[in-house]
């Protein structure tokens, strides 16, 4: 499994290309802009893009949506909250198109030789999900290197962004961390050394 890290837009967006080496088969994690960066890397690679995976509905985590998928034809997934058709809300304007899938805690997206679980991890926003594909969890602004999402935006809950955490720092083993702005990081790591993973885990 070979990831790739394209930060994006004004808020340096962490857009992430998983793919499967053997295959070229690929996802694409969170384009939230500069469409053309990302394009251009399917193309030189020669991947096929088989699925864009939304880790929540924030414009700077969907606004290359519409013409990545359009130029190559994958299935659009988002949780289902974080969906303005869905829900309404109208602090999250972007929504599926019509050939897109709602996913939730405990759905799997697989494409040829890549898995990726879904795992509930509201807080940040109401539809916020982790996606853990073999040892990798991509958090997007859920968990950060040293910090975690800001529950202080409409829709973010404090409350459920520590029961987030506390999910993700419960799992067994540890796993590279990829969130959705700035270095990755591992799971022992932020285990030890993160504040917000340490208050949610003495709850």
């Amino acid at each position: 499994m070979l990831i790739k890290t394209i930060p994006v837009g004004q808020l340096e967006t962490n857009c992430y290309i998983v793919t499967n080496e053997d295959t070229l088969d690929c996802a694409v994690i969170d384009p939230g802009d500069e469409s053309n960066t990302i394009l251009d890397y399917l193309e030189e690679n020669h991947l096929h893009c088989g699925a864009i995976l939304l880790t929540h509905g924030h414009y700077d985590h969907v606004g290359a949506v519409e013409s990545v998928q359009e130029e190559t034809g994958a299935t659009v997934y988002l949780h289902r909250a974080d969906d303005h058709k869905s829900s309404g809300d109208l602090h999250f304007p972007y929504s599926l198109p019509e050939n897109g899938k709602y996913y939730a805690d405990g759905d799997a997206v697989e494409l040829p030789g890549l898995r990726f679980e879904v795992i509930g991890t509201p807080g940040h926003t109401p539809g916020g999900v982790t996606l853990r594909c073999q040892n990798a969890l991509f958090t997007g602004d859920t968990l950060f290197k040293g910090s975690c999402g800001r529950t202080d935006l409409p829709g973010g809950d404090m409350e459920e962004e520590l029961a987030s955490l506390k999910r993700l720092c419960s799992l067994p083993g540890d796993y590279e961390v990829y969130p959705g702005h700035m270095d990755s990081s591992t799971l022992s790591r932020e285990r030890l050394f993160n504040y917000y993973c340490r208050l949610a885990m003495n709850r």
